[in-house]
């Protein structure tokens, strides 16, 4: 009886060059839904690699067998069906006492008939539940909006600023904060000082020249009046579109 463990076959063919250790008769070719594996027809023996049994068996069956078989210095009369060579002899589990023959060169593992039946299989994954036509546009169409609002919220050349005072100051090329933080104080030190030089500035216009000549900055004449002329000149400007600019 075919061991149904190893899932349903799909396919069946004679491959002369694999032999059963058994019975030295050429096992056929069996293809699974994992993967191949071959088959005694006499003594219903099966030989499966080292992969195709971790994807169809639980990491618990074969994992120690094959830990097991890696730090075994034991050997088996049996040959390997693909290499020639002695293979390993090792238990299959602990409570069962079925034992398994494995080829640590070719990674084979040979089970007898009925002994892969103890291996607990892999769960078959859940079959995902289809999403309803109207769902997946409806995720697709707000996606769009997102990306629409995102675009359209990173295009700050086109959106006029939130205050009027902002567009006076981006018309004559000073940079203009969006979207800035609420300001818990007042600059107040800043405007006064910005009226301060302002007003001086003004009043300085009327004796541009003689002003400059006392309060201005002379490098040769650095330390004249103290050293504040380092201070004063910043109150000092050349005219209207110095002190706006």
């Amino acid at each position: 009886m075919i061991d149904y463990t190893l899932r349903l076959l799909h396919h069946a063919c004679v491959d002369a060059d694999l032999l059963c250790p058994a019975c030295r008769l050429p096992l056929t070719e069996m293809r699974t839904g994992n993967g191949i594996i071959w088959r005694c027809e006499k003594c219903d023996g099966r030989a499966a690699g080292l992969q195709l049994l971790r994807r169809t068996f639980t990491p618990e069956s074969i994992n120690p067998l094959w830990l097991d078989a890696i730090h075994n210095e034991g050997s088996s009369a049996r040959p390997c069906p693909s290499c020639g060579n002695a293979m390993i002899e090792v238990a299959l589990d602990s409570s069962s006492g079925i034992r398994v023959e494995v080829c640590r060169i070719c990674e084979f593992v040979w089970f007898d008939a009925g002994e892969t039946q103890t291996l607990q299989v892999r769960p078959l994954p859940k079959p995902q539940v289809p999403m309803p036509q109207e769902a997946r546009e409806a995720i697709a169409l707000a996606k769009v909006q997102q990306l629409a609002e995102q675009e359209r919220a990173s295009d700050f050349d086109s959106t006029p600023p939130d205050e009027w005072w902002k567009s006076i100051a981006a018309f004559f090329g000073m940079p203009v904060e969006f979207d800035a933080p609420a300001q818990e104080r007042h600059p107040v030190v800043t405007w006064f000082l910005a009226a301060v030089i302002t007003t001086v500035s003004v009043h300085a216009f009327f004796h541009l020249q003689e002003a400059v000549q006392l309060f201005g900055l002379i490098p040769a004449q650095g330390f004249r009046l103290h050293g504040l002329t380092f201070v004063t000149s910043f109150f000092l400007h050349a005219g209207v579109i110095h002190l706006v600019g």
